[in-house]
């Protein structure tokens, strides 16, 4: 409710006992959610007025719940479109760390992952699990653990959302494993410049088209 909008920023929190009274529950459990609301940057208590809702700087963006909240929030497709770039400026760089820095046996599990996608692109439920492998191998070639650890975090709640996942069509698999082969190809080329570019290219124009169907939905 904090992340929706519906206590703003500044203001106090119900009191303890009326919060007992709207979730019916007792005083441990309600002092339990406001010490982990506190943890999560979401309030602070200030003597005299009690618990009062921070401004959305001081939040943890990278905890779940406020992940989550967000992705699923009226604002939603903006927080979608602010992890796209993310993963356009992280996953660019860690395609081009893959072309330089993959081993043999990371490039093999790679050729086997491109295959295994070409065999799926006519069953769009499936694909889309061994979508996520590809991508995983190729950042963990990058030795990147860091970006990796990024990434994961964020796109396991957006992935949740169907605005995120959608419904994919057996046209837009096709689209996307033409994609995936320039990756691979600038990938086994040692081609660090091309990969990264055919990766920047790849997941901006993904998003574009399941947003573009995320919209249609929305308006009807």
């Amino acid at each position: 409710m904090i992340v929706a909008g519906t206590y703003p920023v500044g203001t106090a929190l119900p009191p303890e006992n009326m919060l007992c009274e709207m979730y019916e529950v007792s005083r441990t459990v309600v002092r339990e959610a406001t010490t982990a609301l506190i943890e999560k940057g979401l309030v602070v208590t200030q003597q005299g007025r009690g618990t009062i809702v921070r401004e959305n700087q001081a939040w943890n963006m990278l905890d779940p719940v406020i992940l989550s909240a967000l992705f699923k929030g009226e604002d939603g497709l903006r927080y979608l479109d602010n992890l796209s770039q993310v993963r356009v400026l992280l996953e660019s760089e860690m395609a081009a760390n893959a072309a330089r820095e993959g081993t043999d046996e990371q490039r093999a599990e790679l050729a086997s992952q491109i295959e295994k996608l070409e065999e799926l692109v006519t069953i769009p439920s499936a694909y889309v699990h061994e979508d996520l492998r590809f991508h995983d191998i190729i950042m963990r070639m990058s030795g990147d653990r860091l970006s990796k650890a990024i990434i994961d975090g964020i796109q396991s709640e957006a992935l949740r959302t169907h605005a995120y996942s959608g419904k994919l069509s057996v046209d837009h698999v096709k689209s996307t494993q033409a994609a995936h082969r320039k990756v691979f190809d600038a990938i086994m080329a040692r081609d660090p410049d091309a990969a990264g570019a055919a990766m920047r290219e790849h997941i901006s124009g993904s998003w574009t088209k399941r947003r573009t169907d995320s919209v249609r939905k929305i308006q009807g």
